[in-house]
């Protein structure tokens, strides 16, 4: 059942709200291939950021608010395949573009659902996600909109359709995210993903077994039970391996130097499960108490003082749950669904 099929519209509703959650991306096991899937990404919702979007009908197409530009494009993309009426899109939020975060899926799929919800017509995410090429290499955008929480996909295979969940679980309430955000600008190249990956040597399909091994037997038991210490170990090696890959086409292991010296700080700490987002430049300790993640802020903020430059560091927890549907402005959790 989709987002949409879960909930109709009232009769007399004239604006939709969706409020989406942000992600990290923690990793690919799989760059090799050489079974019929590539990539297999390994992803986590976030309490914070997240992106808001209201739809309305209006005499004209009209965007405002954050991202607009974007949205617009979105918007014109959207209607050459599902013509609806004029609508009004605002958007609110704190979901930065081009951070690793998610921010551009997110986006993507907030918006056409909303419009999608207003209008009746009848897509769910992933439907909107495939025509939007919102899962090139990963499907974890679509399972966190939906259920949120610690999501795997099973890889992009032969068709366009985004990669499959394989695994969607609740992580551990009490363990901690310290974000370490950049917005210096990007010094990667203006390329796309697939033109950065074409740089790059075969991946070893020893290291791929690898990978692999530590996500299903370390990493994912680990979550079930909460153990803490191997979920790191997991994850800490998946983002070791898979930053060395990426550092001859982004400069390093992480993207950003500021990020990576705040990084090595909390290892230095005694942070064990530390990586960066996606392409980044968006860095990320893991830890197992908010005790623990305060210490490590103080501790960062002690240490480097203004050298942290544009660098900002944030507290966030894990979201168990999917984007929140406000049918007439009244904020509701949407139920787990599966497209």
């Amino acid at each position: 059942m989709s987002i949409l099929d879960s909930e109709r519209l009232l009769s007399g509703d004239t604006q939709v709200g969706i409020e989406a959650p942000g992600r990290l991306h923690l990793g690919f096991v799989d760059l090799h291939g050489g079974m019929g899937r590539r990539f297999g990404s390994i992803g986590l919702a976030l309490d914070w950021p997240s992106v808001k979007v209201f739809a309305r009908p209006a005499d004209a197409m009209k965007v405002e608010g954050l991202h607009a530009e974007r949205a617009t494009r979105l918007l014109q993309h959207l209607h050459e395949h599902f013509p609806f009426p004029a609508t009004h899109i605002s958007i609110e939020g704190n979901a930065p573009a081009h951070q690793g975060l998610g921010a551009g899926s997110q986006l993507a799929i907030a918006v056409s659902v909303a419009v999608c919800r207003l209008h009746g017509i009848q897509a769910g995410p992933r439907q909107i996600s495939e025509l939007l090429d919102r899962g090139a290499q990963s499907g974890i955008g679509v399972a966190i909109f939906e259920d949120g929480g610690f999501v795997v996909d099973g890889g992009r295979g032969t068709t366009s359709a985004p990669p499959p969940v394989v695994s969607r679980m609740d992580f551990p309430a009490h363990w901690r995210v310290v974000l370490v955000l950049d917005s210096a600008p990007r010094t990667l190249p203006v390329l796309t993903e697939q033109d950065l990956l074409r740089k790059l040597p075969p991946f070893p399909p020893a290291l791929a077994d690898r990978l692999c091994r530590e996500l299903l037997m370390r990493a994912l038991p680990a979550v079930a039970e909460e153990d803490y210490e191997n979920f790191a170990r997991a994850i800490g090696e998946i983002q070791r391996c898979v930053g060395d890959y990426f550092a001859p086409v982004q400069g390093g292991r992480f993207t950003s130097p500021q990020v990576a010296a705040v990084l090595e700080r909390f290892e230095a700490m005694g942070a064990q499960c530390v990586g960066q987002s996606a392409w980044g430049p968006t860095g990320f300790a893991i830890v197992d108490s908010e005790t623990f993640a305060h210490l490590l802020v103080r501790d960062a903020k002690d240490v480097f003082g203004s050298h942290l430059g544009a660098c900002q560091m944030h507290i966030v927890a894990a979201r168990n749950h999917g984007a929140h549907v406000c049918a007439g402005w009244q904020p509701k959790v949407v139920p787990n669904s599966a497209s």
